[in-house]
């Protein structure tokens, strides 16, 4: 009996562990800015695929000069070249769209 309880634990806390593993990934970062930009990271996303197709493989939302001074980063992969489309989080508009160079962000 006690041996199965112990292997319960140790199950429970495994799954649990994966869970918690998990959770991180499914955010971006900069998310606590999301809540003063006009366009959703769905919407962000839908366009910077439009601009450059491929698979985004890294995603954040963050201050930086140009546009409205808040954007949405993507990294797309198509192939072997990665590219960075950043997209102004307040007009939607694609503000970079670039070849990521040997050191990228």
């Amino acid at each position: 009996m006690i041996l199965k309880t112990t292997q319960l634990y140790r199950s429970s806390y495994a799954a649990l562990t994966l869970v918690l593993l998990t959770i991180p990934a499914m955010a971006y970062t900069g998310q606590k800015l999301a809540k003063q930009a006009k366009i959703t990271v769905s919407e962000a996303r839908a366009i910077a695929l439009k601009a450059h197709p491929g698979k985004i493989i890294d995603e954040e939302i963050e201050r930086e000069r140009g546009g409205s001074g808040l954007r949405y980063s993507f990294d797309i992969k198509r192939g072997k070249v990665t590219h960075e489309v950043g997209v102004d989080a307040q007009t939607g508009k694609v503000l970079e769209n670039k070849k990521e160079g040997k050191n990228p962000d």
